[in-house]
C-alpha cells in the first residue's frame, strides 16, 4: 500500500498538544481525514480519527491493523507536517 497524497494544516492552539491535521489518499484510491498530530512527552505523533461512544470513551474510525502501517503512515504525516505553514486556530 502506498500513501499517494499528504496534506497537514498545523494549527497553534495555546494549551494545546494538538499540533495538526492531517488528511491522507492511499493508493490514490482511499481517503482518510482528521488525522490529528499531537506533542506527546516523546515527541510528535499521528491519533487516527475517533468518535465519542456512548460510555463517553473515544473510539478509532479508521485506524491502522500493524506497527508497520502505522509507521507508514506516521512518517508521512509528520515529513509533510514539517512543511505546512500556521495557521491561526479559530
Amino acid at each position: 500500500m502506498e500513501v499517494t497524497s499528504v496534506s497537514v494544516r498545523k494549527v497553534e492552539k495555546e494549551g494545546s498538544r494538538m499540533k495538526g491535521i492531517a488528511s491522507i489518499v492511499l493508493d490514490n484510491s482511499f481517503a482518510v481525514h482528521d488525522i490529528r498530530v499531537i506533542e506527546g512527552d516523546n515527541g510528535l505523533f499521528i491519533a487516527m480519527p475517533s468518535r465519542k461512544t456512548a460510555t463517553g470513551g473515544y473510539r478509532d474510525i479508521a485506524h491502522p491493523i500493524n506497527p508497520d502501517m502505522r509507521k507508514l503512515l506516521q512518517d508521512a504525516i509528520l515529513e509533510e507536517y514539517e512543511k505546512a505553514e500556521i495557521e491561526p486556530a479559530n
